[in-house]
């Protein structure tokens, strides 16, 4: 698995073959805070096929208001002379 602290990347995974089938699964943390994990199985008779579940209570961010004033620079602008021939 990963756990990378740095980037929030979380993962899990699991895979077995028997014979020409193959079944597994993987986990990975949400930025939410959530769990999805899937199960999944692939062969030449069915193809792939998941089942996929999300586990946990989001968590959302508390909105944030006034984030100071935005200043915008104003597009510089240069005159140069114009020359006639």
């Amino acid at each position: 698995g990963v756990q990378d602290g740095h980037t929030g990347d979380h993962k899990t995974q699991h895979e077995v073959r028997d014979g020409d089938v193959v079944k597994g699964s993987y986990t990975v943390a949400e930025p939410d805070g959530t769990l999805r994990t899937v199960h999944y199985t692939a062969d030449d008779h069915n193809g792939f096929n998941a089942v996929v579940e999300k586990s946990g209570h989001p968590v959302h961010p508390a909105p944030t208001h006034g984030h100071g004033r935005v200043l915008l620079a104003a597009p510089a602008v240069q005159h140069a002379p114009l020359y006639h021939h």
